[in-house]
């Protein structure tokens, strides 16, 4: 059954209560919070609808990473509330997904409390996501591979390297793409290390965000996508008109400006 209001399940692993509740201006809606902060929303009576902006922008990059309405492959690396795979089962039925999440609490409460779309074919592993991906099967590979790990300056070590993103980049599919979140404070740390790691692991990286983050002055989500070939061009047009607005993307030599 949908969540009832006010659901909470306690995660043993950070120490903290998440809860459930109905978004009370969108029917059918539910929205995800950890600790007290919002960490997720899920449409329910429509999954391809995605609430959060960066969501949205990585919603748009896995539009174009095969053609509309394709199956594809996907990697979620951070399951969350589980937006974006219910997101791709909504927009390319019959894909195959993967989830990782280092919560099993949270995982059991976001699966009980906001089912899955009918037919989502998703299997789920508790765990680190680096200790993950080197378990999965040898020869399994994705089209897309999604990490939403990172929420401010302090990033895992282990995961904020060109090391994983080397071992992610070979659970490539040859169209595959590498898709990060990374949430920052004012002056882009992270962001300027993590477009430095993922230039080392992949052919090419550009970054996709609110025209505003490229600033430096404003916290918020900068979406970093290493492909295995040239950035297209047609795809820099594309995210730029689909926003949200105001949208950019950087690449090639623009992006040096988020150098490391």
């Amino acid at each position: 059954m949908p969540a009832t209001p006010a659901a909470s399940r306690f995660l043993r692993t950070t120490g903290q209560h998440a809860t459930i509740e109905p978004d009370a201006f969108t029917g059918g809606a539910f929205v995800l919070s950890i600790g007290g902060a919002e960490q997720s929303h899920v449409n329910l009576a429509d999954p391809s609808d995605i609430f959060y902006e960066y969501l949205r922008r990585i919603g748009h990059v896995v539009d174009l990473a095969a053609p509309w309405g394709e199956p594809i492959s996907a990697l979620h690396l951070g399951a969350g509330a589980l937006t974006l795979a219910r997101y791709i089962q909504a927009t390319r039925p019959g894909s195959v997904q993967y989830a990782v999440e280092l919560e099993r609490e949270l995982l059991d409460f976001v699966l009980d409390q906001l089912p899955l779309p009918a037919g989502t074919a998703l299997d789920t592993i508790i765990g680190d996501a680096r200790d993950a991906l080197a378990e999965l099967p040898a020869g399994l590979r994705f089209d897309v591979v999604i990490l939403d790990i990172f929420s401010g300056p302090e990033a895992p070590a282990h995961i904020a390297s060109a090391g994983f993103y080397r071992e992610a980049a070979a659970r490539l599919t040859p169209r595959g793409v590498l898709i990060v979140n990374v949430g920052d404070e004012p002056g882009l740390t992270l962001v300027r290390s993590q477009v430095a790691a993922l230039r080392r692991a992949m052919a090419d990286v550009a970054a996709f965000a609110e025209a505003g983050m490229f600033t430096g002055r404003y916290p918020g989500n900068i979406i970093l996508t290493g492909t295995q070939g040239t950035w297209p061009d047609v795809w820099t047009a594309a995210l730029t008109a689909r926003g949200p607005h105001p949208a950019k993307v950087l690449s090639g030599v623009g992006l040096d400006v988020l150098s490391d």
